[in-house]
């Protein structure tokens, strides 16, 4: 494994995070120049002992999972990647590419040679578009889920419009129609989430309530309106109860994802995970204690510790304790992609062993 240090580069054309939900662009942003380059921190990169010299993009990579075959860590990325600038959206990654492994004073360095053309690209050269280009990370296992996770307090949940009665039945599905009080204005053809309140959120550190976690019973569409509105239900995970509250389903936000580490030192612990099992795998979608109020950004990286155990020492030596703590062992990565007020949903990236909630996070 070859280990080096570097100094950050003065500038960096780093990959873009273009993600997409059917046709629509939701982030194609360049990666800024990391936390480490404005600081000026000199920052280790190790290489992958069976790291290649030469990959060819497929249908299907992701860049993590690229970046993951090169470095040890695949988050700095930034530090050894070299964008041409004169290829047409040099930031972003196709299938076809062909990225090649260079050592320039002495440094490693990425090189990536567009699919059909030669290893000096011209100007004005085409490519492919934005919405061909490889995404950050797997998107289209957690779209869906980032659009309908949240952490909601009671009074925020309880100013909500909510379905005040149904058609038909005493519970409703997909298909069933129901009728909503509390809308402002609304409009026929309008989509709208059903959600209900869920179980408490505490931080494990504080015993503080975060709030509530957010169900996600269906969506429907506005069919009649007025002060009591009709809606058709289009779709449901479970059934519609009346008192489940409704929210207006808007266009996702950009979401930025371009993993680094945390600008400062940071801690906190995996709270719960998405259907509440307890025992965590690589993709997993992770509740963490951390959000908006520390620090958190979407992209930002944490390693995943399992606190050490107490044991006891059958063979304790003369003037030494028989209890001794074992030291913590770092057992994966995950990135936050959802931050709150307080909380952050995050994606578990690498699951070095079994995680659990309840582990403790850190800098990566």
């Amino acid at each position: 494994m070859k280990m080096f240090s570097t100094r950050p580069l003065s500038w960096f054309g780093l990959l873009a995070a273009t993600l997409l939900i059917g046709n629509t662009v939701i982030a194609a942003t360049p990666f800024s120049v990391s936390a480490a380059a404005q600081s000026g921190t000199v920052v280790e990169v190790v290489l992958n002992a069976d790291h290649p010299e030469r990959y060819t993009v497929v249908k299907g990579d992701t860049l993590w999972d690229i970046s993951a075959m090169f470095l040890r860590d695949p988050w700095l990325w930034p530090e050894i990647w070299d964008v041409n600038p004169q290829i047409e959206n040099p930031h972003l990654i196709y299938p076809g590419d062909v990225l090649t492994l260079v050592w320039l004073e002495g440094k490693p360095k990425i090189i990536i040679q567009r699919s059909g053309t030669s290893e000096k690209i011209v100007p004005g050269v085409r490519v492919n578009s934005a919405d061909a280009a490889i995404a950050t990370i797997p998107f289209d296992r957690i779209s869906a889920f980032l659009s309908r996770a949240g952490v909601a307090s009671k009074q925020e949940m309880q100013k909500l419009p909510y379905i005040a009665a149904l058609r038909n039945a005493m519970i409703a599905g997909a298909g069933d129609e129901v009728y909503v009080r509390g809308l402002k204005n609304p409009q026929i053809g309008e989509v709208y989430r059903v959600i209900r309140q869920g179980d408490k959120v505490v931080d494990p550190e504080t015993n503080d309530r975060l709030g509530y976690e957010i169900i996600y019973i269906g969506s429907g569409t506005i069919v009649s309106n007025g002060d009591t509105a009709k809606m058709m239900l289009n779709d449901t995970t479970r059934e519609a109860k009346e008192g489940d509250r409704v929210i207006k389903v808007d266009t996702l936000p950009p979401l930025n994802f371009y993993p680094r580490s945390p600008e400062t030192e940071t801690e906190g612990q995996i709270i719960s995970v998405k259907d509440g099992v307890s025992r965590i795998g690589q993709y997993q979608m992770v509740l963490i204690n951390r959000g908006l109020e520390h620090g958190m950004e979407p992209g930002y990286v944490l390693s995943i510790w399992q606190p050490g155990k107490e044991v006891y020492d059958r063979k304790v030596s003369s003037g030494m304790s028989k209890k001794f703590m074992l030291p913590d062992e770092r057992i994966g990565i995950l990135m936050v992609l959802k931050p709150m007020e307080t909380s952050s949903y995050a994606l578990v990236m690498e699951a070095y062993s079994e995680i659990r909630t309840g582990d403790r996070l850190r800098n990566p």
